[in-house]
């Protein structure tokens, strides 16, 4: 009786010391969710080329209530940790397998540069979005999966879609500060022209080779609205833009779609006067992004704040 009771008291006591280890460790802290568009660059600073924590968890596996990986696609001078500090802990706390990556990159560049990606051509760097995807997919075991671009990262998954092979691939397409129908502020649509008259290509602006490709008459431009929209049919999709973006004119970015395809086209203002996002802030504010969990998990909508919100910082 002894020996039987003292072997019920260590099971006891070693049941004590696994739990906490155990059941309590598979219910991990959430991360700390800071809605401003600088909040990833400690991130950076601290790991250098990394990822944010709870992103590009190739060990992830999608649940029934968030069937589809998430992945985020950074804009002009952006990255995987610098564009979304704001957006990975908000799905990750939420469910969501989140997936980020760095794309257009100077080749060989060192750090701090080589975090600065939308540098190269596009269809590079949507050469690059496809590797990425086409991984996340054989990681996950996911058929598709929904994206969020800002800016830049709107086209590069749109080139993807048209011209890469990637139809049948995206469900939920989210875009903040989308320039579907390319740049036109402070004359920039001019460039391709002036370009054609020099006798050199679009990608030839020193550094930035994809930011001639981004205004509204150059070649690319013209491919991603190949048939009349920048829209493909069976995709989803969300267009967010604010009225004070200093880079996209409104109209760029709220396109309609034609009869068949389903676009919601979201203006910030609209819903909230205090809302002074412009084009960086509009990818850190909290409203911007409780739109796009919106967009991402409609059965589960949060209210949107009306807020005020800083220009730049969000």
């Amino acid at each position: 009786m002894f020996r039987a009771s003292r072997t019920a008291a260590l099971v006891l006591s070693l049941a004590a010391l696994v739990l906490p280890f155990g059941a309590g460790a598979a219910q991990a802290e959430p991360l700390p969710e800071n809605y401003n568009f600088f909040a990833g660059i400690p991130n950076e600073l601290a790991n250098p080329g990394g990822s944010l924590p709870g992103a590009n968890d190739f060990g992830c596996k999608p649940t029934a209530e968030h069937p589809r990986p998430v992945v985020l696609v950074h804009g002009t001078g952006g990255g995987q940790q610098t564009n979304w500090g704001a957006y990975v802990p908000m799905l990750k706390n939420a469910g969501f397998c989140v997936f980020a990556l760095t794309y257009g990159a100077i080749p060989g560049a060192p750090w701090p540069i080589s975090a600065i990606g939308g540098m190269g051509p596009l269809e590079n760097s949507a050469g690059e979005f496809k590797t990425f995807v086409d991984r996340v997919r054989s990681a996950t075991g996911a058929k598709t999966v929904d994206v969020v671009g800002h800016s830049q990262g709107t086209l590069i998954p749109t080139y993807y879609l048209k011209h890469l092979g990637g139809e049948g691939t995206i469900t939920n397409y989210v875009s903040v500060a989308p320039p579907w129908l390319g740049l036109t502020t402070l004359g920039v649509n001019a460039l391709p022209a002036y370009a054609a008259r020099l006798g050199v290509p679009e990608t030839s602006i020193p550094v930035c080779q994809g930011c001639g490709q981004m205004t509204a008459d150059s070649d690319l431009i013209k491919k991603i609205n190949a048939g009349g929209t920048p829209y493909v049919k069976g995709v989803n999709y969300t267009n967010i833009s604010t009225r004070y973006d200093e880079a996209i004119a409104l109209s760029q970015g709220q396109v309609q779609g034609p009869a068949g395809y389903t676009v919601n086209n979201i203006v910030v203002q609209d819903t909230c006067a205090q809302d002074y996002s412009e084009h960086a802030a509009i990818a850190g504010s909290k409203r911007a992004a409780y739109m796009v969990f919106n967009a991402l998990d409609p059965a589960h909508r949060r209210e949107v704040p009306c807020m005020f919100v800083p220009p730049f910082t969000g």
